[in-house]
């Protein structure tokens, strides 16, 4: 059973094919093995994305782990993931549409067994090592860009860095509301987001909130997306240009799905679904 249905790994792969560098074989006699095939190495990536198990239990006698790992670090070498990403959050934009005039952020805190430059001791899981993801998403849930960090970083200093990824999406509405929890409610918080020319909406500690009668909801729900893809969930990775890799992979992903799922109604084309993905 495929890890993804078709309907999703065909787009991706076609726009990762058009990214790939291109390769010549310099070899002077041309008697050395064959190179795997792209094609090959993506289907395994993903299925080490959405399963999470290493790369030793997906290899086989067609590809090794040490070529997984190596393709994989040619393709961080050559940016591929992060235009991956790109392109296809202007895709969305471009057919669907954004929806920018209020966005959420929030931290969500995943296991990270192995340690690694992007770990640190979880507050809420006993002080087991753990990878926290600060994600910025649009009304909708559409994720905008993550930023990584160790998990005992507090929520608030990585505000700051997070919002600075709305200037990678081009034209904004002039007002743009930022919906937080209680965790960010602080002057701090206040200015921070006044200096950027941001509404607030922020929840006042020790009130409840209940997350239903707010905006703030759709981060949640997308931090439940990441968490399927069960690299995430539990990062074994030790750097943090992989651990980064495999999330913008997942954002690509999430961001397919939805578009997908949304131009299903309005769109007609050749390989459209027969069912609403």
């Amino acid at each position: 059973m495929p890890a993804l249905p078709s309907c999703l790994i065909e787009p991706i792969w076609e726009q990762v094919a058009a990214l790939l560098p291109e390769r010549r074989d310099r070899h002077p006699l041309g008697c050395h093995r064959p190179r795997i095939g792209d094609r090959m190495v993506f289907e395994l990536l993903v299925n080490v994305l959405v399963f999470g198990s290493g790369y030793r239990r997906h290899a086989d006698r067609r590809c090794s782990a040490t070529t997984l790992r190596r393709r994989r670090d040619e393709w961080i070498a050559a940016g591929v993931m992060g235009r991956l990403e790109g392109a296809a959050r202007e895709g969305y934009d471009r057919l669907i549409g954004l929806e920018l005039s209020d966005v959420a952020v929030d931290g969500c805190l995943t296991k990270a067994p192995c340690g690694g430059e992007v770990s640190g001791p979880n507050p809420t899981d006993r002080g087991k090592l753990g990878i926290k993801r600060s994600t910025l998403v649009d009304a909708d849930g559409l994720p905008l860009g993550v930023v990584s960090a160790p998990a005992n970083r507090h929520d608030s200093p990585l505000l700051a860095p997070t919002l600075d990824l709305l200037k990678n999406l081009g034209p904004l509405p002039e007002t743009i509301c930022v919906h937080l929890d209680a965790g960010y409610d602080s002057g701090i918080t206040r200015t921070l987001l006044a200096e950027r020319g941001l509404q607030g909406a922020i929840a006042h500690k020790g009130l409840p909130a209940p997350i239903q009668a707010t905006k703030r909801w759709p981060v949640e729900r997308t931090h439940a997306w990441h968490n399927n893809f069960y690299k995430l969930a539990r990062c074994t990775e030790r750097r943090q240009i992989v651990a980064d890799f495999y999330i913008a992979f997942a954002n690509t992903i999430v961001l397919v799905r939805r578009l997908l799922r949304r131009a299903w109604i309005l769109y007609r084309w050749d390989t459209r679904p027969s069912r609403r993905p």
